[in-house]
């Protein structure tokens, strides 16, 4: 079974999506589960140097701060509950997250794709880094094992940017318009952070299915 994993790096969901889903793969098993992450923008159209993050949160979500502190709030709760820290007050600036997908590529050919995405969001979310920066996603690059010279020579070169942006544009083709969402097999879409219970039913439900059908076709 092919499971890809559509998220964005500055996405809280999806950081609570993925630890569950770590949960899920380890009571489960991985056993027969392809993972992949797939990039999808929230917003592509924050410049490359980023912005100032409280004037974007207030021009995205208006400005009645009870509001705000209520949502982030909630989303701490969910993150206590997984041993994610989340420090929205420290984070100043709201990168694009085009060169943070494009590292999460390259982490999948270096063999440890999953473990970037974790580092990717721990130092956005906890640390408050900023990863539309390049030193920060050579640190990161560093962190996971990965050739920096490399890495910096891709940033460098805006290697796959343009099939970042494809791979974006296929997953709204596919009609998916929030993030996370599960991918199964390229044909089955399960959207939001589902809760562990529910990812695992998921895997055992479809991965019985496909054997079903692979049988018939016999």
């Amino acid at each position: 079974m092919q499971l890809d994993v559509v998220s964005d790096t500055v996405c809280p969901w999806c950081y609570i999506g993925k630890k569950r889903l770590d949960e899920a793969l380890a009571l489960r098993g991985s056993d027969g589960i392809t993972l992949h992450w797939r990039p999808f923008q929230l917003d592509a159209s924050i410049p490359p140097e980023g912005v100032d993050r409280k004037a974007y949160m207030k021009k995205k979500f208006g400005s009645d701060p009870d509001r705000t502190k209520a949502v982030s709030q909630s989303i701490r709760e969910y993150g206590d509950a997984l041993g994610i820290q989340f420090n929205f007050d420290k984070i100043e600036r709201s990168p694009n997250t085009l060169d943070s997908h494009r590292l999460i590529r390259w982490a999948g050919t270096a063999g440890c794709q999953n473990e970037m995405v974790d580092i990717l969001f721990r130092r956005y979310f906890t640390d408050a880094e900023d990863i539309g920066q390049r030193a920060v996603l050579l640190d990161a690059a560093a962190e996971a094992g990965m050739d920096t010279d490399i890495v910096e020579d891709l940033l460098v070169r805006g290697a796959d940017s343009e099939l970042i942006t494809r791979e974006d544009a296929h997953a709204r083709s596919l009609g998916i318009q929030g993030v996370p969402s599960f991918v199964i097999n390229e044909k089955w879409v399960m959207v939001g952070a589902q809760e562990t219970a529910s990812l695992i039913r998921m895997f055992d439900k479809l991965l019985a299915k496909e054997a079903e059908e692979a049988s018939a076709a016999q």
